[in-house]
């Protein structure tokens, strides 16, 4: 009797993995995805990727032949170029300057937000004039539509420099994480995608792809005027070690891809991309204990050792963009990842706002 049961239960339980099985293809194959292009840079070619409706297609175009206008199943890209220099670290002078960070693929909000803050017009064209839009990183993970953004940031970032402006987009975690192939918060729409073009989904970012030499080019910080942006911040041991932006920045993007490294991190290379480093500190918002998160001592030693008036952060998530230490951080991680609301910080010399995302100057 104990051996029909157990064999029943046995039954059982296979005819359940089977069905859960069963859903979750059904699941999968329910999944219709448009998505790319990912592009690959070979000499003289740009191997063009991309998935029409879960089809993958495929094509060629001469670098020769650049900008080139890719218009395929509702991707509409202008691919101009194949080549990046490093960003400059330092920019002063006298222009507007608006900031927002952690889209997380929020592509349709990220688009209202900008349009009714007049950074871009309705036809997503920068309008910005001279001013400087900073993103202080995690375009990756959580949303949809992450191809979108970084189309789209890659093409405004030209339009930006003709008209004498620019855009700053720093690295985040996220990106970070992708790149050295940590896929825990990617959205199922680029698994999908990955499984379909037979590639992992970082080997899409590879040193040898358009986006990823583009993204290879970005900097972890940027100084614009009186005020120093980050992903995450800066703990106060470089103030107190006397390191410089330049430094900070060069160490940290020597060691971006761990599978791209003759040797390991190790060091301070490593130290910059753990828990304490830009990317990942979250220092200006803790303080529950006398031994956690910097002191205003040390937030005034790190504004005196990089010559600033604030530290502008993302990374640890806001209602809204908020200040913190009298002023002197400025937090603008405002919680575009859950794709209802999203705020823009926008600067006019000793002025500041909050932008709404309805288009309201709001008081910061």
């Amino acid at each position: 009797m104990i051996n029909k049961i157990s064999t029943l239960f046995t039954l059982l339980f296979f005819c359940l993995i089977s069905s859960v099985e069963l859903f979750a293809d059904q699941g999968e194959s329910s999944l219709i995805i448009s998505d790319g292009p990912y592009v690959m840079v070979n000499s003289n070619e740009l191997e063009v990727n991309w998935l029409c409706e879960n089809t993958v297609k495929q094509m060629g175009i001469s670098s020769n032949k650049l900008p080139f206008n890719f218009e395929h199943c509702g991707l509409d890209i202008i691919i101009d170029r194949d080549k990046f220099l490093n960003d400059a670290l330092i920019y002063q002078g006298d222009f507007k300057v608006a900031a927002a960070s952690d889209f997380h693929g929020q592509y349709d909000l990220m688009l209202k937000l900008l349009m009714n803050n007049h950074i871009i017009n309705d036809k997503k064209q920068w309008v910005f004039g001279n001013g400087h839009f900073v993103i202080t990183g995690d375009v990756f993970d959580r949303g949809d539509k992450v191809t979108e953004i970084l189309w789209f940031l890659y093409q405004l970032e030209q339009q930006a420099e003709q008209a004498g402006g620019k855009v700053h987009l720093l690295l985040g975690n996220h990106e970070v994480m992708v790149l050295n192939g940590d896929l825990r918060y990617l959205h199922p729409k680029y698994v999908e995608t990955a499984k379909r073009l037979q590639q992992p989904f970082e080997r899409l970012y590879g040193k040898d792809t358009l986006l990823g030499k583009w993204l290879r080019s970005k900097s972890v910080l940027v100084k614009v005027n009186d005020m120093l942006f980050a992903h995450g911040g800066f703990h106060p041991s470089l103030a107190k070690e006397k390191r410089t932006l330049a430094e900070i920045n060069q160490v940290f993007k020597e060691n971006l891809v761990k599978g791209e490294l003759m040797q390991p991190r190790a060091g301070w290379g490593e130290y910059l991309h753990k828990t304490n480093g830009p990317i990942w500190y979250r220092g200006y918002f803790k303080g529950s204990r006398k031994d956690e998160g910097a002191s205003s001592a040390e937030i005034d030693l790190l504004l005196s050792h990089f010559d600033v008036e604030h530290l502008i952060v993302g990374h640890t998530s806001q209602k809204q963009v908020e200040t913190r230490h009298q002023g002197r951080v400025i937090a603008i991680d405002s919680s575009i990842k859950d794709g209802k609301y999203g705020e823009i910080l926008l600067i006019d010399g000793n002025k500041k706002w909050r932008g709404s995302l309805s288009g309201e100057k709001l008081a910061l």
